[in-house]
This record gives structure tokens, C-alpha cells and sequence, in this order.
């Protein structure tokens, strides 16, 4: 078919600045702690694809994490602005701890409903609207190589007790993957997207506002290319930036240091590209169904409140339980009915080689290993996208939840219905449903 039928692949990519005002409280660590100058501006990247009458939109925010309700909110906005089904549109976050708060979990503060309204969504669906009508005849090269960007970030202490640190034997999604997009007809560049699992905590503590490491690993290479360079995020939840001081938390020092580790690994991973070829969309939409425990005796629950004083300076980790037992003790007391899983309508999007899996969770690297070793023959690059339409703490694996620590936690405390031990797998086994019918 000719260069404007439908069958013909299509790519389009914008982006817009989203940086807030100085001032802005951000996200992360404390629900006060206030930014005191830019250290590198955030921004919303738009990916759009289309073919054979279908588009999709992939777009990657940095900022912490995205509330699912305000996730299902944008999606509907850029749905409304380009045409695109709200369905066909994954929005991830690239889980900076230096970006305002658009989560709004418990113990971490309310979502900077300011910031919102006039700055993050209007960037979205400027960045949105703009990669649809860019659309144009593409190819697309792949490639991806080891990084030690990020390492195991859940440390064991000589007690057994989990920290924050780095676990030189833990697991960690080692893969960096490298997607090219270019205009089919003049070989200019549309997008370059970079896939890698890590936290963006190498400036945890700073008030400075900024993307964290992957900013600058995304400007080293636009600024070689001379094309659009985006981060999504992978497998975060068990993985932390490899920082020189032995931690995964830093400063703005270690934003710089990390960034350029990370830049030579991308650029290894641009020389290695493939030979460029037609793309080739598939979307795959279908309902995640992840089925949650039973429900626990309210004198247990009930004793567990006991622990509790001064309830309300609680913040964070511990704001999030004393949450979670208030909300059990109600449901017990009042003797409603307990759904059988959490059902989570998602979309998958594959372009050729590439199989983009979003996930609302903060997901812990065994289950990318597990999936792209599962979908190795089918799509060479399965990527996982952490806390992509919408947001659900953390998803450990299996193994882990008798180590415990703040991730294993958050999992345990997240919301009123908990899931099953057995939720990496059971996600796993949803995802490959979907995908090979």
C-alpha cells in the first residue's frame, strides 16, 4: 500500500516542559519537603504509533509516581484532545523523587492539584496532541546491552533486617534497551526511547528539582543525535541507583555522577543498533484480574491498632499501616462484602520486536527477567513499565515477603483488599494470557 494507507506504520513524538515553579513541595520523603531552585527541567514526552486504523500513545512523565485515579483522569483529557481511545494510551512515570506530588498516598501528602491543573496536564496534552499530528512514515532499530546503573537496593543487615543500601547479590534487571524511531522517507529522527529499571533517587534528599540520573543520560544523547531522547522506566521496585557512597539515595552530585555512567551505557547500546525496519503495531487490551487474601480476624486487626499513639504526626510507612488497619477494622465492623481480586483493565502495546507492558505497581526486577525470558521469541524486548496507568505501591515477588523490609510493607499496607502472596506470578500468568490468547 502506498505512503498514506492505513497499513503503513506511523510515528509521531512531542514534548512539553512541565518544571514547576520554585518553591513546589516534592515527592518522595516527606509531604513538606519544598524545592529551592531547578536543577534540570522535567517534561512529557509523547510517543504516538499508528497503523492499520489503530493509534496508541505512549508517555513517559517525570515525576514520582501517578495516582491512578488522576492517571485515568489524563488519559481520558488526551483521549478527548486527539482522537486517541483512552484505552490505547500508557502514561508512566519515570519515579524522580525531585518532581511535585502527583500520588497522593498515604503519608506522603495530597497531589498538587495547582500543579496540575495549570502545568502537568496542560504539558501532556500539548506534548499528546502534537506527536498525533506528527505522525509519519516509520522505521524503527533496537538494541540493548548490560548496565550496572542500578543494583539491588534491599540491603541485609547483619541482624536480617532489610534497609535501604546495595545488595551486591540481589537481583536487578541488568538490561538497558535502546529504541530508535526514524521517518521512513527522509531518515531524520522521530524518537529515541530508553528502557531501564531504576529508581530515580540518586538525589533523594536534595531540593533541587530534577529528572534525576536519567536526565542527563537523555540529554547526552539528544544532544548527539540531534533527536528526542525519553526514559521509561522498567522493573524499579527492588532497584536503586548505584551510587559511589555505598546507597542508593544522594544528592545532586550524584544525579551528575550517576547520569554520565548511565549516558556511556546508552550510547554503547546507540552503536549497537540494528538494521532499521518497518514497524509493526499490536494492541492487546484485556482486565488484569489479581485475586487478594481473605480477610484477617478483627481482634487481630484490632490489636495491631494498640500499637498506634499520637496517630496523627504518623507520616509515610507509618502513616500507610495505621491507614490500613483503620480501613479493615471499618469493613469488618461494618460487615460488607469482599470482591475476589483487584481487577485492572490494562493495555499492552507491541511495535515489531518491542512488547511495552505497564504496570501500576512498583514492580521488583524478577518479574521482568521472568516475563522477557517467557516472551524471549515472540518480542526480543519485553519491557515492564513500573507505575504506568496508575499507582498501587509495590509488587514484590514471592521470596521476598519473608525478608520483609519497607517495600514487603507497602505491599502488606497498601489498601484495604490485599493481594496473594503468589501476585507476581499470578500477574505474570495474566500478561501471558493476553498476549498469546
Amino acid at each position: 500500500m502506498d505512503i498514506n494507507g492505513k497499513d503503513v506504520f506511523r510515528a509521531g513524538a512531542a514534548r512539553a516542559d512541565i518544571t514547576p515553579p520554585v518553591g513546589t513541595c516534592l515527592y518522595g520523603y516527606a509531604p513538606d519537603w519544598h524545592s529551592d531552585s531547578v536543577h534540570d527541567p522535567l517534561d512529557a514526552t509523547a510517543f504516538a504509533v499508528s497503523q492499520g486504523g489503530e493509534t496508541a500513545l505512549l508517555i513517559t512523565v517525570t515525576v514520582g509516581d501517578l495516582q491512578t485515579e488522576l492517571s485515568d483522569e489524563i488519559r481520558a483529557e488526551v483521549s478527548a484532545k486527539t482522537g486517541v481511545p483512552a484505552k490505547n494510551i500508557l502514561i508512566a512515570a519515570t519515579h524522580t523523587h525531585s518532581a511535585p506530588n502527583v500520588s497522593g498516598a498515604e503519608g506522603w501528602g495530597d497531589v498538587d492539584r495547582p500543579y496540575v491543573d495549570s502545568i502537568f496536564l496542560p504539558g501532556i496534552l500539548k506534548a499528546s496532541a502534537q506527536a498525533v499530528e506528527a505522525l509519519k512514515p516509520a522505521e524503527i532499530a533496537y538494541s540493548t546491552v548490560k548496565s550496572e546503573v542500578g543494583v539491588n537496593r534491599r540491603q541485609q543487615m547483619p541482624d536480617g533486617s532489610i534497609n535501604f543500601g546495595q545488595n551486591p547479590w540481589g537481583s536487578y534487571d541488568p538490561d538497558m534497551t535502546f529504541i530508535a524511531v526514524r521517518n521512513a522517507q527522509t531518515k531524520e529522527g522521530i524518537i529515541n526511547i530508553i528502557h531501564y529499571g531504576c529508581h530515580g533517587t540518586a538525589g533523594g534528599h536534595n531540593r533541587e528539582i530534577s529528572r534525576d540520573w536519567s536526565g542527563g543520560m537523555c540529554d547526552r544523547i539528544e544532544k548527539l543525535t540531534g533527536t528526542l531522547t525519553a526514559y521509561f522506566n522498567g522493573t524499579v521496585g527492588d532497584t536503586g541507583p548505584r551510587l559511589t557512597n555505598g546507597s542508593t539515595v544522594g544528592d545532586c552530585t550524584y544525579i551528575e555522577e550517576l547520569g554520565s555512567v548511565a549516558a556511556f551505557d546508552a550510547v554503547r547500546a546507540m552503536k549497537s543498533l540494528g538494521q532499521y525496519r518497518e514497524g509493526k503495531l499490536e494492541i492487546f487490551s484485556d482486565t488484569v484480574r489479581l485475586p487478594y487474601k481473605p480477610m484477617p480476624p478483627l481482634d487481630e486487626i484490632r490489636k495491631g491498632l494498640e500499637e498506634y499513639k499520637e496517630t496523627e504526626n504518623l507520616t509515610n510507612i507509618f502513616a500507610l499501616k495505621y491507614k490500613h488497619l483503620k480501613d479493615v477494622e471499618s469493613f469488618l465492623t461494618q460487615g460488607g462484602e469482599m470482591p475476589q481480586a483487584k481487577e485492572i483493565p490494562t493495555t499492552l502495546v507491541s511495535i515489531g520486536e518491542a512488547l511495552f507492558v505497564p504496570v501500576p505497581f512498583e514492580v521488583f526486577s524478577g518479574i521482568s527477567l521472568r516475563l522477557r525470558e517467557y516472551l524471549r521469541k515472540k518480542y526480543p524486548h519485553t519491557l515492564v513499565l513500573s507505575n504506568a496507568n496508575g499507582y498501587n505501591f509495590y509488587l514484590p515477588t514471592q521470596d521476598q515477603l519473608c525478608l520483609g523490609g519497607y517495600e514487603v510493607d507497602c505491599f502488606l499496607n497498601g489498601s484495604l483488599f490485599l493481594l496473594e502472596d503468589a501476585t507476581d506470578q499470578n500477574l505474570i500468568n495474566e500478561i501471558l494470557r493476553i498476549v498469546n490468547g
